[in-house]
């Protein structure tokens, strides 16, 4: 039975709007059109600005968040997904931790689950919007005006509650996928898309278009002699052709290690000579390490920016030498600087807790590259390890899940503690790699100008590789009825 936490939550549960699953097969035809339709109203809303903002004279504090958020600043998607996937990491972090009472196995405690975290999420969204209004993310409130700030309240609780919906709508089963997965992934690809194919003049010496794709063969083809291929080999911090081969480098190494597993031997104790294998990826947590180091980083500088920025109310005469020591803060102009500006840390800790972006910045100041990669490292690896711990991938939950399918490794006593002694052989390995691996990854990424941030690239590399197994699972699972329990599309 659930425990008082969830039972705390059933009442606001059962008024929450619902999307009910299907009760009937979705097909995959019907499943590809609903997620196409999902992403397209994501897009649709990233583009509506929201009402009664003004941000060209504003600062935007979650600057560095906006890649993990998938949120797009000024529009109804100013909160983006940070909701629902706190709200879930809370959720997921209780449960691995045996601080709440659930039985997964029990429909009723798993619908109520569920139902609490999209609870938890609105109840988030609520506390956000407020957070944004009142912490100076539009302006001044007293600026803004009471009225505007309750128009601007609403839209964002009405938008989050309609975002956690398309979620829930992919998730239920009438998509592929989730909606969080799906959103960050479209983030990043025009992030992407943008860099390459942008038609915009670069705000460069050579004034040439921003995206290197085009760049490229407007340097080709247009017959100037003032420009050619050297001037875009490296550009500081606009896309570049080193940027463009980082990019695809990193695409195809990710997703060969995504597909390296190491697999261990697995015999039926009932069934003589019927044997199977427990695989292991070489990415054992995939990027999991690297995107919770980034939110933590992200939050490092987002109070940073509050506590030491130039517009702190904290500044003073006494103060600005300890402060100077957090962070130093230089406002930088967005692109087409009609949403505002944001903080670029230039001196203090929080300096070194921001990766170099382009090799200019990386050869100037070789030591704070140093120091921001081995902490990186370190912090992933940490993660990476607390992640197991949580989320049921620990050697004694493997083995528990070997003993109780009715398996033993060969050569070995069918027990849980000889199982978790053989696995503990290879997990903490491959948790320790995975770290070392995805952290050095994200920074050369940054380092060398990718076309993205280097936690978004991998983030996206990692949601396109889940996209095409699952995708390839209904495929199969459409040709071939009989293997959808096999397949776990059931």
């Amino acid at each position: 039975m659930a425990g008082k936490f969830i039972r705390f939550f059933a009442p606001l549960v059962r008024i929450m709007p619902e999307i009910k699953r299907p009760q009937r097969e979705v097909s995959f035809k019907e499943k590809f059109v609903w997620t196409a339709l999902v992403l397209v109203i994501y897009l649709i809303m990233s583009n509506i600005p929201l009402y009664g903002v003004n941000l060209e004279d504003s600062t935007d504090y979650f600057y560095w968040m906006r890649v993990i958020l998938a949120s797009k600043r000024g529009t109804l998607t100013e909160l983006g997904i940070g909701p629902i996937v706190t709200a879930g990491l809370i959720m997921q972090l209780l449960l691995g931790s045996k601080l709440i009472n659930i039985d997964m196995t029990d429909p009723y405690d798993r619908s109520m689950f569920s139902g609490s975290q999209k609870v938890l999420a609105v109840i988030l969204t609520i506390f956000n919007s407020v957070a944004y209004l009142i912490g100076g993310a539009f302006g001044e409130l007293e600026s803004i005006g009471i009225q505007n700030a309750a128009i601007i309240f609403v839209q964002l609780l009405l938008a989050g509650i309609i975002i956690i919906l398309l979620d829930e709508l992919l998730q239920k089963g009438w998509g592929i996928g989730s909606g969080v997965s799906l959103f960050i992934a479209a983030g990043v690809a025009g992030q992407i898309f943008w860099n390459s194919f942008s038609f915009i003049e670069a705000p460069d010496e050579h004034h040439l278009p921003r995206g290197i794709v085009i760049a490229f063969f407007t340097v080709l083809f247009d017959g100037n002699d003032a420009t050619n291929l050297d001037d875009i080999i490296i550009r500081g911090t606009l896309p570049s052709l080193v940027g463009i081969m980082t990019t695809i480098i990193i695409f195809f190494v990710v997703i060969w290690f995504e597909s390296a597993r190491i697999e261990i031997p697995l015999a039926y104790k009932g069934y003589r000579g019927y044997k199977g294998k427990y695989p292991m990826k070489l990415l054992y947590v995939s990027n999991i390490p690297v995107i919770l180091v980034s939110a933590l980083y992200a939050n490092f500088l987002f109070f940073g920016q509050l506590i030491a920025g130039p517009n702190s109310k904290l500044r003073n005469e006494n103060t600005s030498f300890w402060l100077d020591l957090i962070g130093v803060f230089e406002q930088q102009q967005t692109a087409g600087g009609t949403t505002g500006g944001y903080l670029k840390p230039v001196g203090g800790l929080l300096y070194f807790l921001s990766p170099p972006q382009g090799i200019d910045n990386l050869i100037s100041n070789p030591l704070r590259a140093v120091i921001y990669l081995l902490f990186f490292i370190l912090l992933c690896v940490f993660m990476g390890r607390v992640w197991v711990e949580v989320s049921g991938l620990a050697p004694r939950d493997i083995a528990q899940q070997i003993i109780d399918s009715g398996m033993m490794i060969p050569g070995f006593r069918s027990s849980e503690k000889i199982i978790e002694r053989v696995l503990k052989r290879y997990i903490p390995t491959l948790v320790t790699l995975n770290g070392i691996f995805i952290a050095s990854l994200s920074f050369f990424a940054d380092s060398l100008g990718a076309l993205t941030s280097g936690t978004g690239l991998l983030i996206a590399i990692g949601i396109i590789h889940q996209f095409a197994e699952e995708i390839s699972k209904q495929v199969a699972a459409a040709q071939y009825p009989s293997m959808r329990a096999m397949l776990g599309v059931d």
